[in-house]
């Protein structure tokens, strides 16, 4: 059964996420990768705010490509998330609480998304073009300079996901692959 989640993704909602779930995700997101990270990261070390609200918010690690003339967005698929698990737990201490990405992340991350209800979301790698149509709407917000690492506001209708690792870290690829193992379903 695919759950239809409207964001922002508050805690409430998170909770109601298991790892394994697939999901139609409806809202705003952002996007922002390592660099785009790391910048955020010192800005919130010197008390400065970000150039977004991270209340309650999901976070999309994505460099899209530049769009071809009368298109939002070029092609959007997802990087590889362990690139920003040196900055994802500060990132949820301050309200963020999506992510949205590829690939396993570390202990530290998934202790972060337990103590902060966070939620794993896994697109999937080599389909950017099929998850780009998704994307109804795009801003620029902030980090211009960093072309497609940029911070960047998105509207998704229907995006299609599926919970890696839930906010109890319970984690999809531990037991996917302990289930194959034992010769379960």
């Amino acid at each position: 059964m695919t759950k239809k989640i409207t964001l922002p993704l508050t805690e409430e909602k998170a909770k109601t996420l298991h790892a394994g779930d697939s999901v139609l995700l409806t809202g705003t997101i952002y996007t922002s990768r390592d660099a785009g990270h790391k910048r955020m990261c010192e800005a919130l070390a010197r008390g400065e705010e970000l150039p977004f609200d991270p209340t309650d918010a999901t976070i999309y690690y994505v460099g899209p490509t530049p769009a071809a003339p009368g298109q939002i967005i070029g092609s959007a698929g997802p990087t590889t998330s362990g690139r920003m698990d040196a900055y994802a737990p500060t990132m949820m201490s301050v309200g963020a609480r999506g992510m949205i990405g590829k690939g396993a992340r570390l202990p530290e991350v998934i202790d972060a998304m337990k103590k902060y209800s966070g939620v794993y979301f896994g697109a999937i790698g080599g389909a950017g073009a099929l998850l780009a149509k998704c994307i109804k709407k795009c801003e620029l917000i902030a980090f211009e300079d960093l072309g497609a690492e940029a911070l960047r506001k998105l509207y998704v209708e229907d995006m299609p996901l599926t919970v890696i690792i839930d906010s109890e870290g319970n984690n999809l690829y531990e037991t996917g692959r302990k289930n194959y193992l034992e010769g379960k379903e």
